[in-house]
């Protein structure tokens, strides 16, 4: 019998399988096809301190292996989130879920992060420094260490949970940027974000987005993430949650092998809303097939 489950910042994950924020809601949606009590967690919609309507439409676009979105952190609110959302979710999922967050400022970084820390179903907080399609914030606090460590340190000092820093891959040297967050207390890493793309209509020779660019996901991205979660797995010691273009259960399993040791599935839930359960089933059988026994052993096993 093979074992699935990794341990994550004292956290025990059935799996390493976790939808990721911005693919999954609040998961609602997700829990009419199947019980998604079966993933190891899931990383709930972006949440900003103050209700955000997002960008102007048009803001997805397909392209040949993948999507750009330039959504632009559309959601509720942080008092929202909390007043409504959690509760209701209670209902249809009874694990600790991850709540990703994001700011304009580091003092909204860290009153949006303090309020999700109290709260019970909370059980890692995912601190968004790299969303590429929003102005003024963003993507701007995880192009350098610096920036990066400074958001770290803030939102340590007024948490007690987990944090991990999700990582921008629109920059030079992601391995400096995570080894700055490690240094300024963070307790783990999710990477990569989205990859600054556009597409041009070529009826009237004008960007498709209205943001003229978005971020670009889907299996395009799959070896450039993997690169990423590799590079950073060498340069820290903490955690890695792995993600970018993940669509199937020998990918999860190549994750692992970077360094990753809980895998994110994003825009592969928007093409088939089935595909996290499919990939828990699969495991099993790819994990025989490979002559793995536990997938808690094989993290960073390419390094060995």
């Amino acid at each position: 019998m093979v074992n699935l489950s990794v341990a994550l910042c004292g956290l025990k994950l059935d799996n390493p399988v976790i939808p990721a924020s911005g693919c999954f809601g609040y998961g609602k949606e997700f829990s009419e096809y199947y019980d998604i009590n079966i993933l190891g967690s899931f990383s709930f919609k972006g949440t900003t301190l103050e209700p955000r309507f997002g960008n102007p439409t048009p803001r997805i676009a397909e392209t040949a292996s993948g999507m750009l979105n330039a959504v632009g952190l559309q959601n509720p609110g942080v008092n929202h989130v909390i007043g409504s959302e959690l509760p209701d979710m209670k209902a249809y999922f009874h694990k600790p879920m991850i709540a990703n967050v994001s700011g304009f400022s580091i003092p909204e970084y860290e009153k949006t992060c303090a309020l999700l820390d109290a709260q019970e179903q909370v059980g890692v907080i995912e601190v968004n420094i790299s969303c590429p399609n929003v102005h003024g914030g963003g993507m701007a606090f995880g192009t350098s260490p610096e920036s990066a460590a400074a958001v770290t340190k803030a939102v340590k000092a007024v948490t007690k949970k987990p944090v991990f820093i999700k990582l921008s891959p629109n920059v030079t040297d992601i391995a400096s940027i995570a080894k700055a967050c490690e240094d300024a207390g963070a307790d783990g890493l999710s990477l990569i974000n989205t990859l600054l793309g556009m597409r041009i209509d070529l009826k009237t020779k004008k960007p498709i987005l209205a943001n003229t660019m978005g971020g670009l996901s889907g299996p395009a991205v799959f070896p450039v993430a993997l690169r990423m979660v590799y590079q950073v797995y060498k340069a820290v010691s903490i955690p890695i949650m792995g993600m970018g273009g993940v669509s199937s259960a020998r990918d999860v399993i190549e994750m692992m092998l970077a360094g990753a040791t809980a895998v994110q599935i994003g825009a592969a839930n928007l093409v088939n809303p089935c595909v996290c359960k499919e990939i828990i089933e699969q495991l099993p059988e790819e994990m025989e097939r490979l002559g793995i026994q536990s997938l808690q052993e094989i993290i960073g096993g390419v390094h060995a």
